[in-house]
């Protein structure tokens, strides 16, 4: 710091509240972008978002597609910019799903560094659903273009979830309106990665069986008990239920979601069975 004050390369204000480091071109890596961006075959511009929106969509009508879109051009100039290979990428206001076409182009274009990732969020179900989702599909696993040419994916994919009602409040308890299958699709994607179908009817415990684990949930009154002891539970009776629900099931352990415990650690070692107590050790997918 001594040689650089010496040299003139650090500089200190007249009142000695603020330092300045000099930086020479020398020894610059690369310039700051330009605040001022004008030169739109660099980064698009309305009309042509609109027009690659229509190309992923062709037999939609103009006006069922999303109105502003944002050019996937310049979205990649600011993920140029602001992020590196391996990043995730959060865009809470998804619209159409142009920076997720943007990830995936700079995915593709770069096949020998990490993937960047992406969460988007898009408040409305039907554009979710129908434009930004179905354009992040096509652009992933390819689509057919107006003259009915086959245009291949740039590779990679998502996954699409729905946000529910909050099943905790401030205190971290689950709330009490929390019925049985909002709890479930969330421990089930907790436990596996893998989403739950929201139509599925459960009469069970058992939620599913990923990978050889049988998923279970005592809650809210789902064995008809609901008591504390009987219904949220894990006794003797309810693992002789769940040994039940679980059978035909390839399963090699059973996992189990409930408020407390009344098997000892030796008994469920030798049943194959891993109990972990809600809400403390429902983990956030």
């Amino acid at each position: 710091m001594a040689e650089m004050i010496a040299s003139g390369e650090v500089v200190f204000s007249a009142d000695g509240t603020r330092l300045t480091k000099k930086t020479y071109l020398a020894d610059q890596a690369g310039l700051a972008p330009s605040t001022l961006w004008a030169d739109i075959e660099e980064t698009g511009h309305n009309r042509n978002a609109k027009y690659e929106l229509k190309k992923l969509f062709p037999k939609s009508d103009t006006s069922e597609l999303f109105r502003t879109p944002k050019p996937p051009k310049f979205l990649e100039k600011i993920l140029q910019i602001a992020t590196d290979p391996g990043d995730l990428v959060l865009d809470s206001f998804a619209g159409s799903g142009t920076t997720g076409h943007a990830v995936l182009k700079m995915n593709a274009a770069q096949p020998d560094k990490p993937p960047r990732r992406f969460i988007l969020v898009e408040m409305e179900p039907k554009i979710a659903r129908e434009v930004t989702a179905e354009r992040v599909r096509r652009v992933a696993q390819g689509y057919t273009n107006a003259k009915d040419e086959a245009v291949p994916g740039l590779g990679g994919g998502f996954r699409f979830c729905e946000l529910g009602e909050p099943l905790y409040d401030e205190a971290g308890h689950i709330r009490p309106e929390v019925k049985f299958a909002d709890l479930a699709r969330h421990v089930y994607f907790s436990e596996t990665g893998e989403p739950l179908p929201r139509e599925r009817v459960h009469t069970t415990p058992l939620l599913g069986v990923h990978r050889g684990r049988a998923v279970c949930l005592l809650y809210n009154g789902i064995l008809r008990d609901k008591s504390p002891e009987g219904g949220n539970a894990l006794t003797h009776a309810s693992l002789a239920i769940l040994r039940e629900a679980c059978a035909g099931h390839s399963a090699e352990r059973i996992v189990v979601y409930g408020t407390s415990c009344r098997l000892s650690a030796a008994r469920r070692q030798r049943e194959g069975i891993e109990f972990k107590q809600i809400p403390y050790q429902l983990q956030t997918p």
